[in-house]
């Protein structure tokens, strides 16, 4: 019975706002579904030529009263990037907290607006420690 990978749901509560998160990781916009009889909006998110792996995001039109405020009970996206110094950089310049600095060139955690962690990896081998991320202390919790 062979398995095939389709995409990971996280629930937003600002559509706008995800989507813009996701396209300063460099995802771009492949799918977008509104459901008038479900009160839904499903937008999926990949990187670009990698379509096959999105990221779906629910935004339910009547909001998600009941749900955990934290989103910890999900986990994490990861997403492998050329240049992690270059990556948190641009998230800090468009104002995203870089809550796990790359301290080992290697590895950084950030959230989105919807409280969903996303773990950055350094492509290849890790990135000689620099300033200022060997130094930044973590925030809050990732």
């Amino acid at each position: 019975m062979a398995l095939k990978y389709l995409h990971t749901m996280v629930r937003v509560k600002d559509l706008e706002k995800s989507q813009a998160f996701f396209e300063l990781l460099g995802l771009t916009k492949t799918r977008h579904y509104d459901s008038e009889a479900g009160r839904f909006t499903l937008v999926f998110m990949a990187p670009p030529g990698q379509e096959e792996c999105p990221v779906e995001l629910t935004y339910n039109w009547d909001g998600d009263e009941g749900l955990p405020s934290d989103s910890r009970h999900f986990g994490h996206l990861a997403y492998g990037v050329d240049n992690i110094y270059e990556m948190c950089q641009h998230l800090m310049d468009n104002g995203v907290t870089i809550n796990r600095p790359p301290r080992d060139g290697r590895m950084a955690f950030v959230r989105s607006p919807d409280n969903i962690s996303v773990e950055l990896l350094q492509n290849g081998d890790p990135l000689e420690p620099a300033e200022p991320w060997a130094s930044m202390e973590s925030s809050g919790h990732w």
